[in-house]
């Protein structure tokens, strides 16, 4: 792949990124959702957020429906191209107004229909010098999944 079909291929995966969060922001649950692939597994901030794309519908589309999303503003992104040029892999750092700094990684897949997200990641980013008190109040809250 040459690095002006990787730019462009770049440009391709950070807009549907962009309008990943920004569908959810504006509550639209059709355009959100027909960005990801069927086979979609969305992984929440709590372990016990595994949700396929029809869970994940059935969890967001409430919400949606009476115009309430959610927002998360990219500020920093890094994406990784398979040499094809039909898979990426990216993490980026995300602003939301509740929780601040969050962290978000992820697979997406070029399809006929064009980029879908496969599998999207929701991380809180600790930084080590907290990791050891909140690792510790985890493992008192601790539960399986």
């Amino acid at each position: 792949m040459s690095a002006l079909a990787q730019a462009d291929t770049r440009k391709d995966v950070n807009k549907i990124l962009d309008l990943f969060h920004q569908y959810a922001a504006e509550a639209n649950g059709d355009a959100y959702f027909d960005l990801m692939s069927d086979d979609m597994v969305y992984l929440g901030t709590d372990a016990t957020e595994r949700w396929s794309k029809s869970d994940f519908k059935s969890y967001a589309l409430p919400y949606f429906n009476k115009g309430r999303g959610w927002l998360y503003t990219a500020q920093e992104r890094h994406i990784i191209l398979s040499a094809d040029g039909k898979l990426a892999w990216f993490d980026e750092l995300l602003n939301n107004e509740k929780y601040g700094l969050v962290r978000g990684s992820g697979v997406l897949s070029l399809s006929k229909d064009g980029w879908r997200l496969r599998q999207y990641n929701l991380a809180f980013p600790i930084p080590n010098a907290l990791a050891g008190e909140f690792t510790a109040k985890m493992k008192q809250h601790s539960h399986t999944p």
